[in-house]
Formats: structure tokens, sequence, C-alpha cells
């Protein structure tokens, strides 16, 4: 075997490992971006969540003074929170 061969067969031999390093690094690479989009997905849910959880609050919040006529009844009110809670817990358990 002259020196021609045993560089063609020492460059076959370094590009094999090349391509064996580039898999395990494309192989990492897309693990890591499945782990950040398993994140972002998380916090999205949160995010829903905590969106909802405000906005039914803040529509469950009554006036400084209303007239006295126009207060909603304890039961109204109880309701509205259930559902609000009700809405919240199916956000976020809904998507899981």
């Amino acid at each position: 075997m002259n020196s021609l061969e045993s560089r063609k067969l020492l460059l076959l031999a370094e590009s094999e490992l090349n391509r064996a390093q580039l898999v395990q690094e494309w192989q990492k690479m897309a693990d890591e971006t499945r782990s950040l989009v398993h994140q972002a997905r998380t916090i999205s849910r949160f995010a829903s969540a905590a969106a909802i959880l405000a906005a039914g609050l803040a529509s469950c919040r009554r006036p400084a003074s209303p007239p006295a006529a126009a207060k909603p009844s304890w039961v109204h009110t109880i309701v509205k929170v259930a559902g609000l809670f009700s809405t919240f817990w199916s956000e976020f358990r809904g998507r899981h």
C-alpha cells in the first residue's frame, strides 16, 4: 500500500468520524429544541390560565358603591365565581 492509498483511508476514516459527530450534535440540538418548545407551551398554558383568572376576577369586582337595589345576591356571586374557576380549571387541564 502506498502513501496515497493510506492517506485516502485516513481521510475516509476522518470523514466517517465527522459524520458521526455531526449526527450526535444534530440530535442534541433537536433534543434541546424539543425541551424549549415544551417549556414555551408550559409557560403559554400558565399565561392563558392567568389571563382567564384575571379577566374573571375583574368581571366579579363590584363598583365602589352600587345602589342597594342593584347589588347582586350572594348566590349570584358564588355562581359567578364557580363559573370562573370552572373555566380556569378546564382551560388549564384541557391542554395537558
